[in-house]
């Protein structure tokens, strides 16, 4: 089978190949038993539900349950039992397992409401638990390298400012073009969960997204173009911008400048509900993480001037309160305790 070049598929099936391996038809060539697991799938992909879903969540789905069906595609669903979910859950590691779990728990809530299952065995198997920092956020000095290699009038250039300016996920800056940018203003609905519960966005847009964007290059229809002149796939963008990434020596990726842009915003004093309206995002919990890691710099320094602010009272039955005055002045005080000052909050991408 083909893959698009520069999907998840397309290298994966690129490294079986190198590595001499013959790629699984398992879940294409399998005959669909029926009432068999492989079975449930196919009536899954076909059905309206499943067709409404975004691009890339029908892609993820897919991916996951058809890596099932290899090995367990002929198994009965009649007979399938939580126990088994978990099995197959554990067959895989921490994001990976999480991700399959998601799409079974799909796959049969779906089916039981379609009668196409009797019972939900994914409904009350839990999430595997692990810490984990997400995406890398870029650094200002990761933005200034990649500038440095990337000058304007490049493409990856004009892909950073893309995603940065916008706030936005690769599968929107795909997606941007001409006609989005109006009466200075950027306005694009986010290409997640479009289909379902779409979220406008409608913010300046900055000059510095301008300059790169008359710098070029751009297409007429989307301002990022393959080299064939074709819009990218969310993917295909991915994979090409990493490597471009890898090109400027930064450990950064597409999404890591949406989290960069959410941590900016946050040490610029912008407020929760502020930072929502450029981002997207839904609830107040969703960026509370961004707020509150941008923010405890400014709160230690905040909190330390007012201690700096006071005075140390010494017990009287102390060593030192025997040895010494009982207390000391406000201006000692500052003078043991100052703190070397400095910050400064980012609020734009250095030219």
């Amino acid at each position: 089978m083909a893959h698009e070049y520069g999907s998840d598929a397309f290298w994966e099936a690129y490294r079986d190949t190198l590595a001499g391996k013959s790629p699984s038809r398992a879940s294409a060539t399998e005959k669909a038993v029926k009432g068999s697991f492989h079975e449930l799938c196919g009536k899954y992909y076909a059905s309206p539900e499943f067709k409404a879903l975004d691009a890339s969540t029908r892609a993820w789905r897919k991916r996951a349950l058809d890596l099932v069906c290899e090995t367990k595609g002929s198994l009965p669903v009649d007979r399938m039992e939580s126990k088994h979910v978990r099995r197959l859950r554990d067959e895989l590691e921490k994001g990976a397992a999480n991700q399959r779990l998601k799409a079974l728990k799909a796959l049969f809530s779906w089916a039981v409401e379609a009668e196409e299952a009797a019972a939900n065995p994914a409904r009350d198997v839990k999430l595997v638990k692990y810490k984990t920092n997400g995406h890398h956020s870029w650094t200002v000095e990761e933005v200034l390298r990649f500038e440095k290699r990337w000058p304007l009038g490049t493409k990856p250039r004009l892909a950073m400012m893309l995603i940065y300016f916008s706030a936005g996920r690769r599968e929107d800056a795909v997606r941007l073009g001409p006609s989005h940018i109006q009466n200075g203003r950027l306005r694009f609905t986010q290409a997640k969960n479009e289909h379902r519960s779409p979220v406008d966005i409608d913010i300046p847009a900055d000059p510095h997204l301008l300059e790169a964007i008359a710098a070029g290059p751009c297409g007429e229809e989307t301002f990022l173009e393959t080299q064939y002149g074709e819009p990218f796939t969310p993917n295909g963008f991915g994979n090409w911008f990493r490597e471009r990434c890898k090109d400027a020596g930064v450990p950064g990726r597409a999404h890591g400048l949406r989290k960069a842009i959410a941590a900016r915003l946050a040490e610029s004093q912008a407020t929760a509900h502020e930072l929502m309206s450029v981002t997207g995002h839904r609830t107040l919990e969703e960026v509370e993480r961004y707020t509150r890691a941008a923010r405890k710099p400014q709160m230690a320094d905040s909190a330390m001037m007012k201690l700096q602010a006071g005075s140390i009272i010494v017990p009287p039955d102390s060593e030192v309160g025997q040895e010494e005055e009982k207390s000391l002045t406000k201006q000692a005080h500052l003078a043991a305790m100052a703190l070397p000052r400095g910050y400064a909050p980012i609020t734009t991408i250095s030219k």
